[in-house]
C-alpha cells in the first residue's frame, strides 16, 4: 500500500513524537509498503495560529499523489489528525493539551489569552466532530485514551510501540547515580528532582541529559540547584550520543521520571529495556501503566519530600532495586511491544 503519515513539527524541537513517526515509517517500509511522512510546522501562539493550523490541515488534499491514489492515511498529532481522507486511521499521540487537561493548570498558557476560551472551544468541537471520520482510532497509551473519553466521549484503543533502538539496550553494573534522560521542559519537572535532592538523607547523585525547549530554562535549573546547594550532586550532560545514552542507562542505579500527566514517555520503556527500576509520581500519567509500586519501581507523591524518600530507597536498597529492574524488563517482554504488532493493528 501507499501510506502517508500525517504529523506536526515544531522546528528545531525533537522529542518522542518525531521518533515515533520515523519508527512507524521504517516499520511500514519493512513490511513492504510505501510510506512517507507529511509534516507541517506548528505554532500555538498567539492562539489564532492554532486555528490557522487546523484550517491548513483541513484544506490539504492527499487522496492522491502524482495521479496515484494514497491508500491509507495515518494521523498522529493535533492538528494533523484532522486532515481529510476517505481511508484514515488515527493513532493519537495527544490532543492539544492546553485546551483539555492543562486548561486551568499553571503550566497552561491558552487560558491567559483574551481569545483563549474561543480557541479552546473550537479545538474541542473540531476533535469531537472530526476524529470520528477515521475508520479506527488508537491512542499512544491508556492515559491518552482516557483523556479522549473524558473530554470528548470518544473511544480509542491503546497501542504501545517500542522506543528507538530498543534492541540495543543492555544492563551493566550499577554505579552511584540516578538517571533522568529527557528534554528539559517544565512538564518533565526536572525542578522537582532538584528540590527533592535537598531533602534526601543519602548523598544521591543525578545525571540529566537533554536540551532545553525554551531559551534560559537550563540556566533557570542550574540557578535553582545552586540556590539549594546541590549543584555538586548533579551532572548536566546536555546532548549525548546514542551510545553514551545507552551506557548511562546500563550503569544507572535507577531511572527517575516524574513528568506531569505524560502521554507515553520513552524514558520509562527505555529503563525497562535496560532492566532498571523507575521512580515516577502518582500524577505522571502513562508511566504508571508500566511502573508498579515496589514491583518494577517506585510510585510516589509529587512532592520533594516524597520523591526524596523514593530516591533514598533505591540508593540504600540496591539488591531490591536490581530485582525491581529485572521485573521491569520481564514486564516489557510480556507486553509484546513491537513494530510488527503496531503495523498489524493499524492496517487491520
Amino acid at each position: 500500500m501507499r501510506i502517508l503519515i500525517a504529523t506536526t513539527q515544531v522546528p528545531f524541537v525533537r522529542g518522542g513524537a518525531e521518533g515515533l513517526a520515523e519508527g512507524l515509517q521504517h516499520a511500514l517500509r519493512s513490511h513492504g509498503h510505501e510510506a512517507e511522512i507529511v509534516a507541517l510546522p506548528f505554532k500555538w501562539y498567539p492562539p489564532k495560529k492554532i486555528l490557522d493550523n487546523m484550517l491548513a490541515w483541513r484544506l490539504l488534499d492527499v487522496t492522491e499523489a502524482s495521479g496515484v491514489p494514497v491508500d491509507l492515511l495515518i494521523g498522529l498529532k493535533f492538528p494533523a489528525y484532522l486532515i481529510p481522507h476517505p481511508n484514515k486511521v488515527l493513532w493519537i499521540l495527544h490532543q492539544h493539551r492546553t485546551a483539555y487537561e492543562l486548561w486551568d493548570h499553571p503550566l497552561g498558557d491558552l487560558i491567559t489569552w483574551p481569545d483563549g476560551v474561543q480557541v479552546r472551544d473550537a479545538v474541542r468541537q473540531a476533535d469531537r466532530q472530526l476524529i470520528p471520520e477515521a475508520k479506527a482510532v488508537f491512542a499512544s497509551s491508556a492515559n491518552v485514551a482516557r483523556r479522549l473519553k473524558k473530554f470528548c466521549d470518544l473511544e480509542a484503543t491503546p497501542l504501545y510501540h517500542p522506543p528507538p533502538s530498543a534492541e540495543r539496550f543492555y544492563c551493566g553494573p550499577a554505579e552511584d547515580y540516578l538517571f533522568f534522560p529527557s528534554r528539559l521542559t517544565r512538564l518533565k519537572r526536572q525542578s522537582l528532582v532538584i528540590e527533592a535532592l535537598t531533602q534526601t538523607e543519602q548523598a544521591v547523585r543525578v545525571k540529566f541529559i537533554g536540551k532545553a525547549d525554551e531559551p534560559g530554562y537550563l540556566q533557570e535549573l542550574t540557578d535553582l540547584a545552586r540556590k539549594h546547594k546541590v549543584s555538586q550532586r548533579i551532572d548536566w550532560l546536555g546532548h549525548v550520543t546514542e551510545d553514551e545514552k545507552l551506557r548511562l542507562y546500563a550503569h544507572a542505579l535507577g531511572v527517575i521520571y516524574p513528568p506531569l500527566d505524560e502521554d507515553y514517555g520513552y524514558v520509562t520503556l527505555e529503563g525497562m529495556l535496560a532492566s532498571k527500576p523507575c521512580i515516577t509520581c502518582e500524577d505522571s500519567g502513562a508511566p504508571l501503566e508500566f511502573v508498579h509500586n515496589e514491583q518494577t519501581g517506585l510510585v510516589t507523591g509529587a512532592t520533594p519530600s516524597a520523591l526524596a524518600a523514593a530516591m533514598d530507597t533505591l540508593w540504600t536498597k540496591r539488591e531490591q532495586a536490581c530485582s525491581w529492574g529485572n521485573a521491569s524488563r520481564a514486564l516489557y517482554d510480556q507486553l509484546n511491544i513491537s513494530w510488527s504488532e503496531v503495523v498489524r493493528r493499524l492496517l487491520a
